[in-house]
């Protein structure tokens, strides 16, 4: 059944074409909403329009977030085709991890440009379209942003920074009506994370313990709580980052 919120409404999802991205956009169709999925794999973005139902509710958009003219056209075609657009949610992201004595500068900086770079560039992109339907974004952050993770300080410090963009665009957007928070999950069930396991840079069994539910979240609880922040439910909500990590961060179950 289509939500009264969602209905005739238009979407953006960078990273769009798998994992929480994919997820969320799926989310948003089936509550009545249309999607415009921005990802830099072609193949997969095809893939994802036909997953989600095809051109009557998905669009397909090649982004890259590493590049502010390549940004600037995606949402400049989220203007001039759907007209309208009411969340922007941005999702794109990848798993590098490294040894920080040894990580080249190229991998850090890289890293970091399609993280927090790549969010900036989308939210600012999408901020005249925002202001028009006094609409919201939703940042995707993770429990690596407030934890010392070995191996990740990229990632880290990438997090940790769009957490404090969030707030930031939040205090300055919010005269504009445009409400700007995160969803910070914890270990999620998707193809990023069984590649880095089957690569033997991810051991799931401590994280496993380590986490109060004994289990990994699934995209779809991660995407629900993306949709939440994009609701009208959430209208007096701007400047947070939501934790959906199932107890990992608050578990003081070590002494």
């Amino acid at each position: 059944m289509a939500s009264n919120d969602t209905a005739q409404k238009v979407a953006s999802v960078t990273g769009g074409a798998s994992g929480i991205g994919l997820a969320f956009a799926q989310r948003w169709v089936n509550d009545g909403g249309r999607v415009v999925v921005m990802d830099l794999n072609p193949a997969a973005l095809d893939t994802a329009v036909q997953t989600l139902g095809g051109p009557s509710v998905a669009r397909g958009a090649i982004i890259d977030v590493t590049d502010s003219a390549a940004v600037d056209r995606a949402f400049a075609s989220v203007r001039d085709i759907e007209g309208r657009l009411d969340a922007a949610v941005n999702c794109a992201g990848i798993a590098r991890p490294a040894p920080s004595a040894e990580v080249s500068d190229a991998d850090f900086v890289s890293l970091v440009d399609i993280h927090l770079h790549g969010t900036m560039r989308a939210c600012r992109a999408a901020y005249p379209l925002l202001k028009a339907s006094s609409g919201a974004i939703v940042n995707i952050s993770s429990v690596a942003a407030s934890s010392g993770m070995p191996a990740r300080a990229s990632y880290c410090a990438a997090k940790a920074g769009i957490e404090g963009l969030t707030r930031t665009l939040a205090v300055e957007w919010a005269s504009q009506s445009i409400r700007v928070n995160a969803v910070g999950p914890g270990y999620t069930r998707t193809a990023m994370m069984d590649t880095l396991t089957r690569e033997g840079k991810l051991d799931i069994s401590p994280l496993l313990s380590r986490t109060p539910m004994g289990r990994l979240a699934e995209p779809e609880e991660i995407a629900a709580a993306i949709n939440f922040l994009a609701s009208k439910d959430a209208s007096y909500i701007t400047g947070q980052s939501l934790l959906v990590d199932g107890g990992m961060t608050v578990d003081g179950n070590w002494y």
